[in-house]
């Protein structure tokens, strides 16, 4: 048995120490936010924070985030009153849908370590959530109103 923490939730999971991160939370725990977009980290989909950071789902192990916190969307408590969630509505950041949990985990975790950032600092942490809609000048706008609603805090 692996014990970690889900969303402030003590779990316990009987799989093997390899399986991805992002398997327990779809298929043994059933929290499908975090989306299978790649397999190989590369678009960002399966973006969680786990200790506090965030990380690709589908490339954690199961067994390297044993005993540690484990947030997705859902854990953000009332999602909807988030800044960064907010943002995303205001303005209009979602077409499909299907990146937004990934984008917005991220961006949540880019202004936690940089409460500021320029669009380039924006561009560079956010490159590893790809969005086939494009909508990332709408992605970037949302990050400053939320950086902005974060500071007013």
């Amino acid at each position: 048995m692996i014990e970690l923490t889900v969303n402030g939730i003590k779990r316990r999971v009987d799989v093997v120490p390899e399986m991805p991160l992002l398997w327990v939370l779809r298929d043994e725990l059933g929290i499908t936010s975090p989306k299978y977009g790649c397999g190989v980290a590369q678009c960002g989909a399966c973006t969680v924070h786990v200790g506090g950071k965030a990380v690709r789902s589908c490339q954690s192990h199961i067994g390297e985030v044993a005993g540690k916190s484990v947030v997705t969307i859902e854990g953000l408590g009332n999602k909807d009153q988030h800044p960064v969630v907010q943002a995303w509505i205001e303005h209009q950041v979602p077409q499909c849908g299907y990146c937004q949990t990934g984008q917005i985990m991220q961006a949540i975790s880019l202004l936690e370590l940089i409460p500021k950032p320029t669009d380039e600092e924006i561009n560079q942490v956010m490159s590893g959530n790809l969005c086939r809609c494009g909508t990332y000048p709408r992605i970037r706008a949302a990050i400053h109103a939320a950086a902005t609603k974060m500071a007013g805090k």
